[in-house]
């Protein structure tokens, strides 16, 4: 009997000394991510990246309307001076009129808001979904992200991707 004892304090220590490794590596791995959020730089809620694309979508507390079911925005990099860019609105069911409004916006870096580039929209009537896509020839040197605006029936919500970096021609490619 009193082996039994031994073996399951034994054990409790085990368990014990676990769990605290586990909530120490969880903290310690929560804080990196912390500092490398801290460290990135942002214009609003987007982030300046230099990845290769960027997506956005709807939020699910403003989007749960009876009509809308979630809206998507993208921006990606296609080379020097060309991006991809376009939304997507998808409704919960066949609404009268569905659209999505496509604006693409521009930043340099250090800048404390975004400037309007080019916008286009859309609508459809008596289906379930939508999308909007155009290849674009910009300028280089600047971070350019998606904002859209979705709609289905009387519903409306938005959404914006992080700023995706268009670098500039090279003195090769002009």
């Amino acid at each position: 009997m009193r082996v039994e004892v031994l073996m399951e304090k034994k054990n409790r220590k085990r368990y014990s000394l676990l769990l605290v490794m586990l909530m120490l590596t969880c903290l310690i791995w929560n804080s990196t991510l912390s500092v490398k959020a801290e460290g990135e730089k942002k214009i609003g809620e987007s982030y300046l990246t230099h990845e290769e694309e960027a997506e956005g979508t709807t939020p699910k507390k403003v989007t749960r309307g009876e009509d809308l079911m979630t809206g998507y925005s993208k921006i990606r990099r296609m080379g020097p001076e060309k991006l991809y860019a376009g939304g997507s609105t998808i409704a919960s069911h066949t609404v009268d009129r569905i659209g999505v409004a496509v604006m693409v916006e521009r930043a340099k870096e250090g800048a404390t808001e975004w400037d309007f580039y080019e916008s286009w929209q859309k609508f459809d009537e008596n289906t379930d979904n939508l999308s909007s896509w155009k290849q674009m020839d910009v300028e280089g040197d600047w971070y350019y992200r998606v904002r859209c605006v979705h709609s289905a029936g009387e519903d409306v919500s938005s959404s914006f991707t992080d700023g995706v970096f268009i670098e500039k021609k090279s003195i090769l490619e002009l």
